[in-house]
């Protein structure tokens, strides 16, 4: 493909990121897909032009702001949003940019004169200018600066630029067949750079992006795609051979697989979500890491009768709520930006009606799990406040108790509840508290 065509492919899946509201993995992969013709340098090339817009969205947004006066003042655009990204943060010339956006086929159209005045006005520049404020220095959404504040104080800027960073693919040694030091060796006789995770136990850090659908081990369940903030999560659940578990927001079935291998397939784990689709790609991956302790069931909503059935029966339950997912910008950068305030009303809402349900699930004595990959203090700390409010039999369990039972050596933090962050720890922003059931499931309120 011409640069030009890769531009107008990376315009086009920015703006059905908008459009569709969809993440850009997905989008991407979708736009693919239909055209197979795309080979996998410009697939690659089109992707950087597209994570290069939305990593640094707010920059490239406020250099167009501040440069429109010598423009035309026409409002940010995909388009405008792909050349400002050219001129400053790719360091293309004036000449370069124009031979690509020439109009020909499968090309952008030409610069207008208005936009042949605005690559002008921006060559020479770069990203960074000591006028932009934080939100636009490190690129996320102005609105929720005051929780990014609260959540992180003077490491902010450092957090946030971790998370504008792209992150590194995490896999998860299978214990059901193989050992971590079996699966290093394994990886790198297959050509891929290895190293251990510094927290997890099971964890893999893997240097560059790999096909993994083309690597024997992943092929062959040795290994799963797991952010290691995320496995660490799943070794807290602290589930042993014999328990029963529920995983009640379980999704593609991730701390699932990883819940049944600490279990050494021993006991039983119910996988529930309310979308039948993801379930279903959690039972391929259950079958491929040969797990057989897990069963997996649609629920019609955090309500669904099955759950009053079952009340006081598990062991441990687990709830990976839906949540902002704002841990997670260095994959999914287009979140940001389609995030709104009024979505963290609803998921705090959401989050409530599921920890209320789930709650019924625990057994006396059993433990109540909850996960979110937000840095947010409303949808965390805020939670497990009004969750310890309205459900006066669970207590919290503290993470250094439960790290020197399951994992040992020095846990990421001394405090009650587990806090990961990218800067400091090299994961996702993760969230996990614990908490126990002192008493009897009519400790939670009656049932609605």
């Amino acid at each position: 493909m011409t640069p030009g065509a890769r531009i107008q492919a990376a315009i086009e899946i920015l703006e059905a990121v908008d459009a569709q509201r969809a993440p850009a993995d997905v989008v991407a992969g979708g736009y693919f897909k239909s055209r197979r013709y795309i080979g996998a340098k410009d697939r690659a090339a089109i992707a950087g032009l597209v994570y290069g817009v939305l990593r640094h969205r707010a920059q490239l947004d406020w250099w167009l702001a501040r440069v429109a006066r010598d423009a035309d003042g026409s409002a940010a655009d995909n388009r405008r949003r792909a050349i400002a990204w050219l001129a400053v943060g790719e360091g293309w010339s004036a000449e370069r940019i124009g031979a690509a956006f020439d109009g020909g086929r499968f090309r952008p159209p030409r610069l207008s004169p208005a936009e042949a005045r605005l690559v002008d006005a921006l060559i020479g520049r770069t990203l960074e200018h000591p006028a932009q404020p934080p939100w636009v220095r490190h690129n996320y959404p102005e609105w929720l600066h005051p929780a990014l504040r609260a959540r992180f104080g003077d490491d902010l800027a450092s957090e946030m630029a971790a998370l504008g960073m792209p992150a590194p693919l995490d896999l998860r040694a299978n214990a059901l067949k193989t050992t971590r030091d079996e699966a290093l060796r394994r990886l790198a006789a297959e050509g891929l750079e290895v190293t251990p995770t510094r927290w997890s136990p099971w964890g893999i850090r893997v240097n560059g992006r790999p096909p993994l659908t083309s690597i024997g081990a992943f092929r062959e369940g040795l290994v799963e795609v797991q952010d290691e903030g995320s496995q660490l999560a799943a070794l807290l659940v602290a589930a042993r051979p014999g328990f029963r578990v529920c995983d009640f927001c379980a999704g593609a079935a991730g701390k699932s697989l990883a819940i049944a291998a600490a279990m050494v397939n021993k006991g039983r784990i119910v996988a529930l979500d309310v979308s039948g689709k993801r379930l279903e790609g959690a039972t391929r991956r259950l079958r491929r890491a040969g797990v057989f302790n897990v069963e997996a069931r649609t629920l019609s909503s955090e309500r669904d009768p099955w759950v009053k059935r079952h009340r006081a029966s598990f062991d441990r339950v687990l709830v990976d709520a839906p949540c902002s997912g704002t841990g997670t910008w260095r994959r999914n950068p287009d979140g940001k930006w389609a995030l709104r305030p009024v979505d963290i009303d609803e998921l705090m809402a959401l989050q409530r009606r599921i920890l209320d349900s789930a709650a019924r699930l625990v057994r006396p004595g059993g433990r109540l799990v909850y996960v979110t990959c937000s840095v947010l203090p409303a949808e965390n700390e805020d939670q497990i406040e009004w969750f310890r409010n309205t459900h006066a039999g669970f207590r919290p369990v503290p993470v250094v108790e439960i790290w020197a039972e399951t994992i040992g050596g020095a846990p990421p933090t001394r405090d009650t509840y587990l806090r990961l962050s990218p800067a400091r720890h090299g994961t996702d922003g993760f969230f996990v508290a614990v908490l126990e059931s002192a008493q009897a499931a009519d400790a939670a309120p009656a049932e609605t």
